[in-house]
């Protein structure tokens, strides 16, 4: 893979021993990786966003699962209510 470094305007082998191509290389600023438009500096910017939406939408996600499930478990008033109502119907028809 190509690191061209714009600053020496020279392409050189990308250290793939490193993450980062180190600065006695080139300046992070000045180096474009695969193409001569794409900025490495950009480029980490850009995947680190798009990291952190990905990990803030599946944590929103499993919240709003957990908080259905929760809500799902426990009946209504409305269906309390209900449920009460017919004990009070069954207890006054054995009454009679």
């Amino acid at each position: 893979s190509c690191l061209w470094c714009h600053t020496s305007k020279a392409c050189l082998d990308y250290p793939v021993s490193r993450i980062l191509p180190p600065s006695s290389l080139c300046k992070l600023s000045s180096a474009r990786w695969g193409v001569c438009w794409v900025n490495f500096e950009a480029l980490i910017i850009t995947l680190s966003v798009v990291g952190g939406a990905v990990l803030l939408a599946v944590a929103v996600c499993c919240a709003c699962c957990c908080c259905r499930r929760k809500r799902s478990r426990k009946p209504d008033k409305s269906e309390e209510r209900a449920a009460r109502e017919r004990e009070e119907r069954r207890i006054r028809q054995e009454e009679r």
